[in-house]
């Protein structure tokens, strides 16, 4: 029983925006009577309609502001929706957190309120700081993370200027030069 509970009533999310301009008392009175609730962990492909029709059923939705990649101008894996009254946001939060949207478990908390410019990533490359550090493969938000797919790129190259080719074109069957010149005697061990 207890198992089923936890399921249907998932711990909020102690997170804390820097960007928030006063105390934490006053961020804590701003979320006690904020009609604005930030979803994450949502596929790149979900779409402004699909959040709508899931949203709408917990109550009335003002608005809807998808979260976009600061340099790419596409969605980039979360968004805010503002509802009319505070208690539709609750019902959002109570019933939706953790279920599956786009076959990912949704993450839903209260935010302070969407202010201009909230809605792009902050991370370096444009999208989500989450994403940038990603190690596995997740097809819903763009693949590796942006800092391992930098790190295999640059393998890529090396393997390849290794094998004589330039860097970002196909290896070649030759040593680079510097390599073939090399004998035994060059060897450290």
């Amino acid at each position: 029983m207890a198992d089923l509970l936890k399921r249907l009533h998932p711990p909020q999310a102690q997170y804390r925006d820097r960007r928030f301009n006063g105390t934490q008392e006053e961020f804590e009175e701003v979320l006690r009577q904020s009609t604005t609730v930030y979803v994450g962990n949502l596929s790149f492909f979900t779409t402004e309609e699909q959040i709508y029709e899931v949203f709408s059923k917990t109550g009335d939705i003002k608005r809807i502001i998808m979260g976009l990649d600061r340099q790419k101008m596409t969605p980039c894996g979360f968004c805010f929706v503002i509802y009319y009254i505070r208690a539709d946001a609750e019902d959002c939060i109570k019933y939706l957190n953790g279920t599956m949207l786009d076959d990912r478990p949704i993450r839903i908390d209260f935010d302070w309120g969407f202010r201009d410019g909230r809605q792009f990533g902050r991370g370096r490359s444009g999208g989500q700081v989450r994403d940038e550090y990603r190690m596995d493969y997740d097809s819903g938000r763009g693949g590796y993370g942006t800092v391992l797919r930098g790190e295999l790129s640059a393998r890529q190259q090396m393997l390849s200027m290794l094998s004589g080719g330039m860097p970002g074109t196909e290896g070649g069957d030759q040593l680079h030069p510097r390599l073939a010149a090399r004998g035994p005697e060059d060897d450290d061990y």
